[in-house]
């Protein structure tokens, strides 16, 4: 008897599904793997995209562009700067400063990007190691970018409110200092999560690689590499309005 109404029961739930999927349910040929299709002409389940679409093809070259772009680009500065011996002074040093780090960006940073965003997932699967460089790298040479401007407005800002002090010599020092604080200050934003354990940015079970999510992490690189420099670049360019009106 249970045997019986087990069958029964299985009988009225084949009988309900079928009226729920109604006649294209069981249109479905074999394919030649042998495997029977749910879906008429072997077509592509609904909501699930082909791997290359014409879409993420545009999408793909467009960021290629934009990464040669950008090596090319900041590139073509150096030359320039290392060519030209009119060049070979304050502030171009500032501005060489920063296409180095742009440079490493679009030479280090963006490629990776870019294969992580193609990843399925947009998973990491490059390894804990590459994870750490990319990431390293990433902040790192951001982080100098953006104080390297900081330090060209702070020697805009000097070379008019102490024209007769801030001459040439000292600006090329105070520059050169500049340059190696900012880089110092990069790689201990950088490295802090490696050198202090602040953190990890490679989870191995959900295969991602990310900056350290941990909170006071989160504030110390957010502070030392966004906000400070641009409360440097208001301050300063506030001032220079001042003295201007």
């Amino acid at each position: 008897m249970p045997r019986a109404m087990e069958a029964a029961n299985l009988s009225v739930a084949s009988t309900g599904v079928a009226l729920r999927l109604g006649p294209e349910a069981f249109s479905s040929s074999p394919n030649p793997s042998g495997v029977i299709g749910s879906t008429p002409g072997g077509a592509a389940p609904p909501g699930r995209e082909p791997p290359f679409s014409v879409f993420s093809v545009l999408v793909v070259t467009l960021l290629v562009l934009l990464i040669a772009a950008t090596f090319l680009w900041n590139l073509l500065v150096l030359v320039t700067i290392l060519r030209v011996r009119a060049f070979h002074r304050v502030p171009h040093n500032l501005v060489a400063s920063t296409a180095v780090s742009d440079v490493l960006v679009a030479a280090l940073v963006m490629p990776l990007s870019l294969v992580s965003e193609l990843s399925a997932g947009r998973r990491w699967l490059l390894g804990r190691s590459l994870c750490h460089v990319w990431i390293s790298f990433d902040v790192m040479c951001c982080t100098a970018s953006i104080w390297n401007v900081a330090a060209i407005a702070l020697d805009r800002y000097w070379t008019i409110t102490r024209h007769l002090q801030y001459t040439l010599r000292t600006r090329r020092r105070a520059s050169m200092l500049m340059i190696a604080l900012t880089w110092a200050l990069s790689a201990l934003i950088a490295l802090a999560p490696l050198l202090f354990g602040w953190g990890e940015a490679y989870d191995a079970r959900l295969q991602r690689c990310q900056v350290s999510q941990e909170p006071s992490y989160a504030v110390f690189s957010t502070c030392g590499a966004f906000y400070l420099p641009l409360g440097v670049v208001l301050f300063v360019y506030w001032r220079s309005c001042v003295l201007i009106l």
